[in-house]
């Protein structure tokens, strides 16, 4: 089935000026270290920043009015005072150095929010990978309902194993448009505009990822996807050729600097040896077949190793879940590192659950079958090497 393509060039703003303080990480990180956005609130201070246009998560609250209107002051100060650069219909190509020397690349520009949808079992060419709240959406509509500018977050997947789209820009798109380290140690930036002239082969690309599926599935919501339901939610409520599109960054699931790293179960309070039963009889009920990988029950008495499936953490989750529910006192945490996992098991009444996490070639089969991910089913990295703002769109 040929797709109307959903990704497209945009008018694309960049900021003149030192890049390093403009340049901040996305607001949905660090939501429980308040003194990290002090720190940068510190370093930008007297500087154009994208401190000053957005509103961390960490300050949200029940009336963030006057935030948000001094947000909106700002965003048209910038505007009006030549701040930006334009680059009109334009892609620009991303090499962001993580934090540990890795290089991820990644492609910005506008995507068709007709086209996303974040339904489970929608059958839309941008899905969602996990479930989204929609009482988290309103307060972010509030922000964005009359922003003149996008700056976006959010990352976009596609299911390139040949590394046919992103990487070979690397060296057709020599213009560089910014350069520079990003603050607090979070590595590096460079983009570069993607030539006119090799825009539609890009289309072309991503056009024969879709093969001959009847329902196409060409991008995955890898970061902030309830960024991205409440501009659908802004263009819903007010349908202007602006409000249709939003800019993003698209990365290939298969990039070498993208990594899944599971995120373990422990649960406290427990008894244990109940707990370790449930789980190892649920998984022995299943057809031996399905039971390919091997998952650890850690507790301070030792390990138990018995087979499960090869990405068991949404049976999992549905079964601790239920034991934390039907246990007063109980708690179910979610822990990143084997080494940290090991140290909590440790405790009385504590059992913790390792496990292989899933694999990237796996992520977008499982979205076409179940529609989302279990919660917290992976992570896609450390704070520090999510997506820095960067690029910008009027919406005016």
């Amino acid at each position: 089935m040929k797709i109307e393509m959903p990704f497209r060039a945009a008018d694309i703003l960049i900021p003149r000026g030192d890049h390093t303080l403009f340049s901040t990480v996305a607001c949905d990180q660090f939501t429980a270290e308040p003194k990290y956005w002090e720190q940068v609130r510190e370093l930008t201070d007297g500087h154009p920043t994208a401190y000053r246009i957005t509103l961390p998560e960490v300050y949200l609250s029940d009336d963030n009015s006057e935030r948000i209107n001094a947000i909106n002051t700002e965003m048209k100060h910038y505007l009006d005072s030549g701040l930006f650069a334009e680059y009109p219909h334009a892609m620009i190509y991303v090499e962001r150095t993580l934090s540990n020397g890795s290089m991820r690349r990644g492609l910005v520009g506008a995507i068709d929010l007709e086209a996303y949808d974040y339904t489970p079992g929608t059958t839309a060419p941008i899905r969602a990978t996990e479930g989204t709240v929609p009482e988290r959406i309103p307060p972010r509509v509030l922000i964005r309902r009359d922003a003149p500018l996008e700056m976006p977050h959010v990352m976009l997947l596609i299911d390139d194993p040949k590394r046919t789209v992103i990487e070979p820009l690397k060296d057709s798109c020599t213009e560089t448009v910014y350069d520079f380290d990003l603050m607090t140690g979070a590595g590096h930036l460079r983009g570069a505009l993607v030539p006119e002239s090799i825009q539609e082969s890009i289309l072309s690309a991503l056009a024969a990822l879709c093969g001959d599926e009847e329902h196409p599935f060409l991008f995955a919501v890898g970061d902030g996807n309830h960024s991205l339901a409440t501009a659908k939610q802004c263009y819903l409520d007010n349908p202007t050729p602006e409000n249709r599109y939003a800019l993003v960054e698209v990365v290939n699931v298969h990039d070498d600097a993208l990594v899944f790293e599971p995120i373990y179960r422990v649960v406290f309070g427990a008894d244990t040896d109940e707990l370790i039963g449930a789980v190892r009889a649920h998984f022995a009920a299943m057809q031996p077949a399905r039971l390919t990988s091997t998952m650890a029950a850690i507790t301070s008495k030792g390990e138990q190793s018995f087979p499960c499936t090869s990405f068991p953490v949404g049976e999992l989750q549905e079964l601790l879940a239920a034991y934390v529910a039907e246990h007063p006192g109980t708690v179910l945490d979610y822990i990143h590192g084997e080494s940290s996992l090991r140290e909590l098991s440790e405790g009385d009444g504590a059992v913790g659950f390792l496990f292989e996490g899933m694999k990237k070639s796996e992520l977008f089969p499982y979205i076409r079958e179940k529609g989302i991910l279990p919660r917290k089913a992976f992570s896609m990295g450390e704070a520090l090497d999510k997506r820095f703002y960067m690029e910008c769109r009027s919406l005016c």
